[in-house]
Protein backbone atom coordinates (compact mmCIF):
# COMPACT_ATOMS: atom_id res chain seq x y z
CA UNK A 1 0.00 0.00 0.00
CA UNK A 2 1.16 3.30 -0.92
CA UNK A 3 0.97 6.66 1.44
CA UNK A 4 -0.05 9.75 0.69
CA UNK A 5 1.98 12.14 -1.09
CA UNK A 6 1.62 15.32 0.03
CA UNK A 7 2.71 18.63 -1.20
CA UNK A 8 2.20 22.45 -1.24
CA UNK A 9 0.41 24.02 -3.90
CA UNK A 10 -3.69 24.22 -5.49
CA UNK A 11 -5.07 21.37 -5.53
CA UNK A 12 -7.30 22.35 -8.65
CA UNK A 13 -4.19 22.67 -10.51
CA UNK A 14 -3.24 18.95 -10.16
CA UNK A 15 0.36 17.56 -10.52
CA UNK A 16 2.06 14.11 -12.56
CA UNK A 17 1.41 12.44 -15.13
CA UNK A 18 -1.79 10.75 -16.01
CA UNK A 19 -5.51 11.18 -15.40
CA UNK A 20 -6.48 12.60 -12.70
CA UNK A 21 -9.63 13.30 -10.24
CA UNK A 22 -9.98 16.42 -8.15
CA UNK A 23 -11.85 15.45 -5.48
CA UNK A 24 -13.57 17.78 -2.68
CA UNK A 25 -16.49 17.49 0.41
CA UNK A 26 -19.68 19.24 0.13
CA UNK A 27 -22.90 19.83 1.52
CA UNK A 28 -26.27 18.04 1.01
CA UNK A 29 -28.49 21.46 0.87
CA UNK A 30 -27.77 22.26 -2.96
CA UNK A 31 -25.59 25.56 -1.38
CA UNK A 32 -22.30 26.21 -3.73
CA UNK A 33 -19.74 28.96 -3.14
CA UNK A 34 -17.94 29.04 -0.15
CA UNK A 35 -14.43 27.40 0.78
CA UNK A 36 -12.90 25.06 -2.21
CA UNK A 37 -15.63 24.91 -4.50
CA UNK A 38 -14.95 28.48 -4.87
CA UNK A 39 -11.81 27.80 -6.47
CA UNK A 40 -13.17 24.81 -8.30
CA UNK A 41 -15.52 26.75 -9.74
CA UNK A 42 -13.11 29.77 -10.53
CA UNK A 43 -11.27 27.34 -12.77
CA UNK A 44 -13.92 24.89 -14.27
CA UNK A 45 -17.45 25.67 -14.73
CA UNK A 46 -18.90 22.29 -14.89
CA UNK A 47 -18.64 20.89 -11.17
CA UNK A 48 -20.88 23.44 -9.90
CA UNK A 49 -23.68 23.53 -12.54
CA UNK A 50 -23.90 19.06 -12.60
CA UNK A 51 -23.75 19.81 -8.92
CA UNK A 52 -26.82 22.21 -8.85
CA UNK A 53 -28.54 20.15 -11.20
CA UNK A 54 -27.69 17.22 -9.61
CA UNK A 55 -29.32 18.85 -6.06
CA UNK A 56 -32.11 19.91 -8.33
CA UNK A 57 -33.34 16.68 -9.72
CA UNK A 58 -32.29 15.04 -6.38
CA UNK A 59 -36.08 13.38 -5.83
CA UNK A 60 -35.34 11.09 -9.23
CA UNK A 61 -31.68 10.37 -8.04
CA UNK A 62 -28.96 9.25 -5.56
CA UNK A 63 -28.28 12.74 -4.27
CA UNK A 64 -27.51 12.25 -0.34
CA UNK A 65 -24.69 11.64 2.01
CA UNK A 66 -22.11 9.99 1.09
CA UNK A 67 -23.01 10.12 -2.69
CA UNK A 68 -20.48 11.22 -5.65
CA UNK A 69 -20.65 12.91 -8.92
CA UNK A 70 -17.84 12.86 -11.45
CA UNK A 71 -17.82 15.40 -13.48
CA UNK A 72 -15.40 15.93 -16.55
CA UNK A 73 -13.66 19.06 -17.11
CA UNK A 74 -10.56 18.48 -18.98
CA UNK A 75 -9.32 15.33 -21.21
CA UNK A 76 -7.48 13.79 -18.47
CA UNK A 77 -9.32 15.66 -15.52
CA UNK A 78 -12.34 14.95 -13.39
CA UNK A 79 -13.77 16.63 -10.11
CA UNK A 80 -15.47 14.14 -8.00
CA UNK A 81 -18.34 16.11 -5.72
CA UNK A 82 -18.64 14.28 -2.63
CA UNK A 83 -21.51 14.74 -0.50
CA UNK A 84 -20.01 14.76 3.28
CA UNK A 85 -21.42 17.45 5.21
CA UNK A 86 -25.07 18.04 6.51
CA UNK A 87 -26.38 21.25 6.43
CA UNK A 88 -24.74 23.96 6.04
CA UNK A 89 -21.85 25.47 8.22
CA UNK A 90 -23.57 26.71 11.40
CA UNK A 91 -22.55 23.70 13.28
CA UNK A 92 -19.76 21.86 12.44
CA UNK A 93 -21.49 19.86 8.97
CA UNK A 94 -18.72 17.02 8.71
CA UNK A 95 -20.21 13.68 8.59
CA UNK A 96 -17.16 11.13 8.73
CA UNK A 97 -19.34 8.08 7.93
CA UNK A 98 -20.86 9.67 4.22
CA UNK A 99 -17.08 10.83 3.98
CA UNK A 100 -16.29 7.27 4.14
CA UNK A 101 -18.99 6.28 1.93
CA UNK A 102 -18.31 8.88 -0.82
CA UNK A 103 -14.80 7.64 -0.91
CA UNK A 104 -15.52 3.87 -0.79
CA UNK A 105 -17.91 4.90 -4.41
CA UNK A 106 -15.16 6.87 -5.54
CA UNK A 107 -12.72 4.20 -5.37
CA UNK A 108 -13.49 1.74 -8.31
CA UNK A 109 -14.44 5.03 -10.44
CA UNK A 110 -10.60 6.28 -9.98
CA UNK A 111 -9.80 2.99 -10.84
CA UNK A 112 -11.44 2.76 -14.18
CA UNK A 113 -10.66 6.42 -15.06
CA UNK A 114 -6.57 4.98 -14.33
CA UNK A 115 -6.53 8.01 -12.25
CA UNK A 116 -4.91 9.56 -9.18
CA UNK A 117 -7.11 11.37 -6.76
CA UNK A 118 -6.00 14.96 -5.73
CA UNK A 119 -7.53 16.84 -2.87
CA UNK A 120 -7.19 19.69 0.01
CA UNK A 121 -7.41 18.29 3.11
CA UNK A 122 -10.77 17.78 2.55
CA UNK A 123 -13.61 17.84 5.19
CA UNK A 124 -11.36 19.96 7.40
CA UNK A 125 -12.00 23.80 6.33
CA UNK A 126 -15.45 25.08 6.38
CA UNK A 127 -16.65 21.77 6.94
CA UNK A 128 -14.82 21.73 10.67
CA UNK A 129 -13.71 18.02 10.43
CA UNK A 130 -10.42 16.86 11.45
CA UNK A 131 -7.57 15.51 9.69
CA UNK A 132 -6.75 12.69 12.06
CA UNK A 133 -10.04 11.49 11.48
CA UNK A 134 -9.96 11.73 7.44
CA UNK A 135 -6.62 10.68 6.73
CA UNK A 136 -7.29 6.83 7.97
CA UNK A 137 -10.40 6.89 5.66
CA UNK A 138 -8.50 8.17 2.24
CA UNK A 139 -6.05 5.27 3.44
CA UNK A 140 -8.58 2.43 3.95
CA UNK A 141 -10.91 3.37 1.31
CA UNK A 142 -8.28 4.66 -1.61
CA UNK A 143 -5.01 3.64 -0.83
CA UNK A 144 -5.77 0.31 0.01
CA UNK A 145 -7.57 -0.48 -3.57
CA UNK A 146 -4.32 1.06 -4.98
CA UNK A 147 -5.67 4.04 -5.43
CA UNK A 148 -2.30 6.90 -5.66
CA UNK A 149 -3.84 10.18 -3.61
CA UNK A 150 -2.00 13.44 -3.15
CA UNK A 151 -3.26 15.90 -0.92
CA UNK A 152 -2.33 19.54 -1.24
CA UNK A 153 -1.90 22.23 1.23
CA UNK A 154 -1.90 25.76 0.56
CA UNK A 155 1.45 27.43 -0.32
CA UNK A 156 3.96 27.68 -3.30
CA UNK A 157 5.47 24.36 -4.88
CA UNK A 158 6.10 21.07 -3.54
CA UNK A 159 7.25 20.33 -0.15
Amino acid sequence: MSEILYVRGDATVPSGEGAKVVAHVYNDIGGWGRGFVKAVSERWPEPEAAYRAWYRAREENDFALGAVQVVRVETDVWVANLIGQRGGSRAVPVRYEAIDTALAALAPRALDLGAGVHMPRIGCGLAGGTWSRVEPLISERLLKRGVHVTVYDPGEGPQ
